[in-house]
């Protein structure tokens, strides 16, 4: 376990950083090591990138295989006047296809992710490393030390440069980027409603087909019946869900690939020549602006791709390719091809073409199939929500919601309770209202084009800031991917009143709530950073800090990363008595992933010895799991007494002597300039002049006690005291902030922070919640903030 430890600035000047790295043997050392690279271990062996594979098939590729059952349907919603229309159609679904999900996402954005992490804010999280966009700036120098927080040093006259200043001359550019984030986000959502939907209902009306007799509210009600059964497994978790929905989706893409082939073979091979783009351009030349309107049913055959991106953390990239290259990719073209040709054929059995097109003797054990994979094409967008709610989560962009971590071999698959019943009623909502699957189509055409534009916009500025690639490859890549989605955007604008204003209202309810709080955590911040209490007044307390000392240890918890926050001068003027021992705790999220264990805390005094005040930052990346309140709380305490423990050490030993102890190590380490270095081999301790590493081993040993016999008495006083205040009791004490807008607020303002963050503070989750704090031991102090 490691500990960064760091004089605070309010008490020191000189900007000390001291890095501790504590190994109690080599064994232990090798363990740690081995568990840090667990993930990279894993993405070399083939067995597990192989059944990985396997698994994604049931929850990244579902909506993308079942696409076949309403896409020529939704293309041709009348009838199809001309057979070479239909093989215009197919050309476009064919380079649609290829361009879309294989070039763009599997091959190119899929290399964009932030170590394994997909999604809009994962692109985000990436762009905040590389440059200073963050709306709320908690982060520090240290921070950038972190071994999961990698960025580039771009030449000072470089594109990379140059773009990198223009994001970060002014606020609107940071707001634009994450209003940006924010909507895609939102989209994806959207379509975590829509995508159920149009799947079972698309699967279930086969009952229509084989029994036209049924009315379509008994469609509409088993439906139903599917997506409340498919909302109420989510709990076991998408390890489990995968593995039970994989084989099915297998099946299905076989069935659809066979029976593919059959048709082609059966009624007329002649569809092949699709593969020609000449066909595209006789569609637009003949069918005019009816082809062009045509596209937004065309757009369901990539509808799933966006949800591909977002649902990377589930599993490698090397799984989702191999995936998708080997056997959604072939199966789906020849799915589309057989339907194109049964359809030439059979140009009046356009609505539910896809049953129409399945032999009679196979047609109920396809139905059966087809319905199952539907419900697992709904997991693709549903794990993906679920993903996407908590990276907004960590970068304060959501309220606060509980998390569960489904699956102790991969971290990143998680179950949201809160959302997944928001999702089932909003998606039974859609279902019942539409009854249909044409404006549903046209709803989630909608939502997924406005994902794929968003994310081209961010991979632009990855591919600039990140990858540094040559602004002519940037500007092809974000040209090619521009004609492609906004001739579908355009076309999809067309039938916003026929269904697609559905994702816009969802989207804009979601964008409202993330936005807000969002706004009025970052107001929060900024009230409390211009607040906090000067040094001066803290020692001007002195070291009762004017009030009875009583035994015992106090975390206070704030949002601040440095200095004293107002809360505690709030606290101290309103009771009589504060604890012997204060600790500043400061949860933050950083824009990385996860943070190594070893690298959690970052420990800090605040003011003189006597005072036994600290502060301790606790930082966690956007994929990283709170512990219990007691391993939260221990590992804190254990941090606490190293710093002791070491600062100690630092006051007792001079710098030349502990350097000509080790000074083979310094050269080793290659940093004695006062800079902050991480080392492996041993513990680092900093002063103004040079770096120090040494073994902790070393504390054992009688040379380094006898240079600070004096410094040990006072090291194990201290140590006795914070150990006899612990054993007393521990006490959490939380801020209960009310947030309201100043009078002179505009309306706008007041009606984001009066109305709707209040509201939103009142419904989600307490802080004590989250830590796991036991009402017991919880004080709350109540204050109002004017923002």
């Amino acid at each position: 376990m490691a500990s960064i430890v760091q004089n605070d600035e309010d008490t020191d000047n000189r900007g000390q950083v001291w890095i501790l790295d504590q190994k109690l043997d080599q064994p232990m050392e090798e363990e740690a090591k081995r568990l840090r690279n667990m993930d990279k271990e894993k993405k070399f062996s083939a067995i597990m990138i192989l059944q990985l594979a396997f698994q994604s098939l049931g929850v990244v590729y579902g909506d993308l295989g079942t696409s076949p059952l309403y896409v020529f349907y939704n293309t041709f919603p009348d009838k199809i006047e001309d057979p070479e229309d239909l093989i215009g159609a197919l050309s476009l679904i064919i380079y649609s296809l290829s361009l879309v999900p294989l070039l763009k996402y599997v091959f190119i954005v899929c290399r964009a992710n932030d170590n394994g992490q997909g999604g809009t804010f994962a692109l985000y999280s990436l762009l905040c490393r590389h440059a200073n966009i963050m709306i709320i700036p908690n982060q520090d120098q240290t921070d950038e030390e972190l071994t999961t927080y990698s960025r580039s040093i771009f030449p000072e006259k470089s594109f990379a440069a140059r773009t990198k200043r223009w994001l970060e001359e002014n606020a609107f550019k940071k707001t634009a980027l994450l209003v940006l984030v924010l909507i895609g986000s939102c989209m994806v959502i959207g379509d975590g409603i829509l995508t159920p939907a149009i799947s079972v209902l698309s699967a279930v009306g086969g009952i229509n087909v084989g029994h036209p007799m049924i009315s379509n509210d008994v469609v509409v009600l088993v439906a139903v019946a599917i997506l409340v059964g498919l909302f109420s497994m989510q709990h076991y978790g998408t390890d489990r869900v995968g593995w039970l929905f994989a084989p099915i989706v297998l099946i299905w893409f076989f069935l659809i690939g066979g029976i593919g082939i059959f048709n082609i073979w059966r009624y007329d091979s002649s569809v092949l020549k699709a593969f020609s783009p000449v066909y595209i351009y006789r569609y637009f030349k003949r069918g005019g602006k009816d082809s062009w309107t045509s596209l937004g049913g065309i757009m369901l055959s990539i509808t799933g791709t966006e949800a591909l991106f977002a649902d990377l953390s589930h599993f490698p990239v090397a799984s989702i390719q191999i995936a998708f290259t080997v056997i959604v990719f072939p199966c789906l073209l020849l799915a589309y091809s057989g339907q194109a040709a049964y359809l030439l054929k059979n140009p009046k059995c356009v609505g539910g073409a896809f049953y129409h097109s399945i032999p009679d003797k196979i047609y109920w054990p396809v139905f059966l199939v087809a319905t199952a994979a539907a419900v697992v094409a709904s997991q693709a967008t549903i794990s993906a929500t679920f993903s996407l709610v908590k990276q907004a989560l960590a970068l304060g962009c959501f309220p606060r919601v509980k998390v569960i971590h489904t699956s102790k071999k991969f971290r990143n698959q998680i179950y949201i309770p809160d959302i997944n019943w928001i999702l089932m009623i909003l998606c039974i909502a859609v279902t019942v209202g539409f009854k249909n699957q044409t404006q549903i189509g046209n709803a989630s055409g909608t939502a997924v084009v406005i994902v794929m534009l968003v994310t081209t916009l961010l991979m632009t500025l990855i591919m600039i800031l990140v990858w540094r690639c040559h602004w002519t490859i940037v500007l092809i890549f974000t040209g090619l991917s521009l004609v492609v989605e906004c001739t579908y955007f355009s076309a999809v604008l067309l039938k916003v009143n026929q269904g697609g204003w559905v994702p816009l209202v969802i989207a804009a309810a979601f964008f409202i709530i993330m936005y807000a709080w969002h706004y009025g955590t970052a107001k929060r911040y900024e009230f409390e950073v211009h607040s906090k209490v000067s040094m001066a007044w803290i020692l001007g307390l002195g070291p009762s800090l004017g009030l009875v000392r009583v035994p015992g240890i106090g975390l206070v918890y704030t949002e601040l990363a440095s200095g004293v926050p107002n809360i505690f001068s709030h606290f101290v003027t309103n009771l009589p008595a504060i604890h012997s021992v204060l600790v500043f705790v400061c949860v933050k999220y950083l824009p990385v992933h996860m943070v190594p264990e070893e690298e959690r805390f970052l420990v800090k005094r605040i003011g003189p010895k006597n005072f036994h005040m600290f502060r301790c930052v606790a930082r966690y990346g956007y994929q990283d799991l709170h512990k219990k309140d007691h391993q939260f709380e221990k590992k804190l305490f254990d941090n606490l007494l190293l710093f002791v423990r070491f600062e100690s050490l630092m006051e007792g030993s001079s710098d030349s002597e502990l350097s000509s102890l080790d000074g083979e190590e310094i050269d080793q380490s290659g940093n004695n300039n006062g800079n902050t270095c991480h080392s492996n081999a041993g513990n680092a301790v900093s002063s103004e002049d040079s770096i120090v590493i040494f073994n902790s081993s070393l504390l054992a040993n009688n040379t380094i006690r006898s240079y600070s016999q004096a410094s040990s008495q006072i090291e194990t006083d201290e140590l006795e005291f914070l150990t006899a205040c612990r054993d007393v009791g521990v006490v959490h004490i939380l801020g209960n902030t009310v947030v309201k807008a100043r009078r002179d607020s505009g309306l706008y303002k007041r009606i984001a922070v009066d109305y709707i963050y209040a509201f939103l503070r009142k419904i989600c989750r307490e802080n004590s919640v989250i830590f796991n704090v036991p009402q017991e031991s919880l004080l709350n102090v109540g204050q109002i903030m004017y923002v």
